[in-house]
């Protein structure tokens, strides 16, 4: 609906994370992956790798991949993404924070 009515892009990735929790919370993680990768995607294209936008969306996108247990996936993507956001934000942000948390996690669940 928010595109036909000429939503900005950044306005239906929004939209798009917020179905994606809503998948979530009803326990249907597959779907939310699905739309989560879809916002990281776009994301990654209308800003570039190093928005902090993009950085919020991959971390979601890593997290449902462990959510999934789809490991080897999730440590690929934090496996290039966590130097960058180090380096962009710095070590105490809490986005690099979170990110080599969700990493950690990755690792340690594998």
């Amino acid at each position: 609906m928010r595109r036909r009515h000429g939503a900005s892009e950044d306005t239906i990735h929004t939209v798009q994370a917020n179905l994606a929790n809503s998948y979530q919370f009803l326990g249907r993680p597959e779907e939310a992956l699905n739309m989560e990768r879809d916002v990281y995607s776009g994301r990654l294209k209308l800003f570039g790798e190093e928005h902090e936008d993009t950085i919020g969306a991959a971390n979601n996108y890593a997290a449902s991949l462990i959510g999934l247990q789809r490991f080897e996936e999730a440590k690929t993507l934090l496996h290039k993404t966590v130097p960058m956001v180090r380096r962009v934000l710095g070590e105490d942000h809490y986005n690099t924070l979170t990110m080599r948390w969700v990493y950690a996690q990755s690792l340690y669940k594998d």
